[in-house]
């Protein structure tokens, strides 16, 4: 029987729960680049082949990005407009619910739920979500883009581990008691 990949969320934010400033800026997430430090995305990368993207994030990293950076994962782009496909990357206009249930049951490994905002809070609501990856940036952005919006039901998470980094960014991995 193959196994089920995990739904993981893998995103940073700031303390005050914001992953981007107004008008889609990211320079808080400068404060904590440092040199030879990757906060563990290279082993979460290599323990995802299926990344699930929402269209406003795939249209900002490629205004950043000449190559799209998962071209050797399957990945969909959730989109309410029809495209074709390029490659590994599928633009998607079906059920999220029935997506995320296929990729689950089809095996192999986890699933990179890749931003934003609107995409995790639409898998929240349908409780679609395994775990989470929450790397927290030190500061305190006070408007932008909240990571969970209002209106999801309630959902208890279990704390697998804590990571501080010299940086000051501390990286929290939970799951969904539901999940356990």
């Amino acid at each position: 029987m193959a196994t089920k990949g995990k739904v993981i969320v893998y995103i940073a934010t700031s303390l005050d729960g914001y992953i981007a400033k107004p008008n889609d800026d990211l320079g808080f997430l400068a404060l904590v680049q440092k040199e030879g430090e990757d906060y563990g995305y290279y082993e979460f990368i290599n323990s995802v082949d299926k990344v699930i993207m929402g269209r406003k994030t795939y249209d900002w990293v490629m205004k950043q990005v000449s190559e799209f950076p998962h071209v050797d994962k399957e990945t969909y782009i959730i989109t309410r407009t029809k495209q074709p496909s390029i490659g590994n990357l599928t633009f998607y206009t079906g059920s999220l619910k029935d997506l995320v249930l296929r990729l689950k049951n089809n095996g192999g490994k986890n699933i990179f739920i890749d931003g934003g905002a609107e995409l995790v809070n639409e898998l929240l609501k349908e409780k679609l979500i395994d775990e989470f990856i929450i790397s927290v940036i030190p500061i305190l952005v006070g408007d932008g883009i909240k990571l969970f919006k209002d209106g999801r039901p309630e959902q208890i998470l279990r704390l697998l581990s804590t990571k501080q980094f010299e940086t000051g960014l501390v990286q929290l991995h939970y799951s969904l008691e539901d999940n356990c």
